[in-house]
């Protein structure tokens, strides 16, 4: 709705029609002390030729020029620019939820080869046409879990995002579900196997682990699913660099996978919008939550495209849903599909095979400048480095060389101190960046 301006004229007429002799008659039941009497210091107003040139100016104070090394769970990589191209044409505009299928072909097609690349991604049979982020599908993984299992627990790895445990936390206090945390090995950064089989008992519904995991450490995706199935619970495996699915084994021991998939053409921008999936077996496709696209024939014979799967309950009957999320992200999701499109099997694979070059090259590089943990067990593009300062100060120095440096894990892992930092290194990062950052920490 665009604002439109009234002239002096038009303002006393609506005060007349409405009864009120002035604008400040509109606000008089707010008492006088809370009413703002004072003049507001407003600029002029500008033309948009002043408001564009003053935009520039304000992005130039962005960090132009600057290295990062921040990773954590959203990844800057490289975004062809006919994602923007595509997804802006208008066969992808008709319809915000694609409940008439004839006016929503363009929608429903991008979604249903959505699906199917995450399946071939993930190893997993079904995948919906996408949740909120990776951390709600984290949460509604689990609680589809517990609707599988009939059981009311969970069991989750240290080692997945403290921000998704935060967000499955919130979840689950409000449907009642336990959660129990398992610790991690302090060699290898995976989590403690022995523990884990401790902790789950015969009321766990599921196993929630993430890999590559949130120190960048690969996990045993086999050996965890192995305890998890002698007890009866499902695994559920959080992949937050989608990225990595190029050259490490999908996790087809699992039996839900949830996924976050912004690093596949999504650019990051301050926490979203993203892109979350889940995919499972197909046997548990009653519980999924979201919705499927399927592809059909129509009366004539002709392929076409619709919504196989769309819980009326979500919308109607709040009580019978398997989520309150009833929605997608359709325009997010079409980023990815065309991001996977343009880089097919081959180039995902090329892609993650920089990745893992340029991760190795900086840890080896970067870590001679402190001490690499979690060394014992391999990773991807992430790695855990102990500075000779806290890393509010390694940083507040790197700062000064235009270089961001690693998040700070000291608040989420109070253990690993104050000297402890998470660095990420992904195509973008070039040779150069990593030994300037090399050489600052250095000094």
């Amino acid at each position: 709705m665009r604002y439109l301006p009234k002239s002096p004229a038009d303002r006393t007429a609506m005060l007349a029609e409405i009864g009120a002799a002035s604008i400040d008659d509109l606000f008089a039941t707010i008492p006088a002390e809370y009413q703002l009497k004072r003049d507001l210091d407003v600029p002029r107003q500008h033309g948009e030729q002043e408001v564009i040139e003053a935009f520039k100016a304000y992005s130039a104070q962005n960090a132009t020029g600057y290295a990062s090394f921040l990773g954590a769970g959203a990844y800057r990589h490289y975004r062809p620019v006919i994602i923007d191209s595509l997804s802006q044409r208008g066969e992808f505009l008709t319809s915000y939820t694609p409940y008439q299928p004839e006016i929503a072909q363009g929608t429903l097609q991008a979604l249903f080869e959505f699906q199917t690349m995450i399946c071939d991604l993930t190893g997993m049979e079904i995948a919906n046409a996408s949740m909120y982020d990776g951390s709600t599908g984290a949460a509604e993984a689990v609680m589809m879990a517990v609707r599988v299992t009939g059981r009311n627990g969970a069991v989750i790895a240290r080692t997945v995002h403290p921000e998704y445990r935060e967000v499955l936390r919130t979840y689950a206090q409000h449907q009642g579900i336990p959660l129990t945390e398992v610790d991690y090995i302090g060699e290898s950064g995976r989590v403690d196997l022995a523990k884990l089989d401790a902790a789950i008992t015969e009321d766990t519904a599921c196993v929630l682990i993430q890999s590559p995991n949130f120190f960048g450490t690969i996990e045993d995706v086999a050996a965890v699913a192995e305890i998890a199935h002698a007890k009866g619970a499902l695994l559920i495996v959080s992949i937050a660099e989608a990225v990595s699915l190029g050259i490490v084994a999908p996790p087809v021991e699992a039996d839900i996978v949830s996924l976050e998939a912004q690093s596949f053409g999504v650019p990051v921008g301050f926490g979203g919008p993203y892109c979350g999936v889940i995919a499972c077996k197909e046997k548990f496709l009653r519980q999924m939550p979201g919705r499927l696209c399927g592809e059909t024939t129509d009366t004539e014979g002709r392929r076409g495209f619709v919504l196989t799967l769309s819980t009326r309950e979500q919308h109607i009957r709040r009580e019978k849903a398997t989520s309150n999320i009833c929605t997608n992200q359709s325009l997010v999701a079409l980023m990815v599909t065309i991001f996977l499109t343009v880089y097919g099997k081959i180039g995902l694979r090329e892609l993650a095979e920089q990745n893992l070059a340029k991760a190795h090259y900086a840890a080896n590089t970067i870590g001679a400048n402190g001490k690499l943990l979690f060394n014992s067990a391999p990773r991807f593009n992430e790695f855990v480095l102990e500075t000779k300062d806290t890393t509010e100060a390694a940083n507040a120095g790197l700062l000064k060389e235009k270089i961001i440096g690693g998040f700070p894990l000291g608040h989420h892992y109070p253990e690993l101190g104050a000297n402890a930092s998470l660095w990420c290194a992904t195509e973008l990062t070039t040779r150069v960046q990593i030994d300037a950052a090399a050489a600052a920490l250095k000094a």
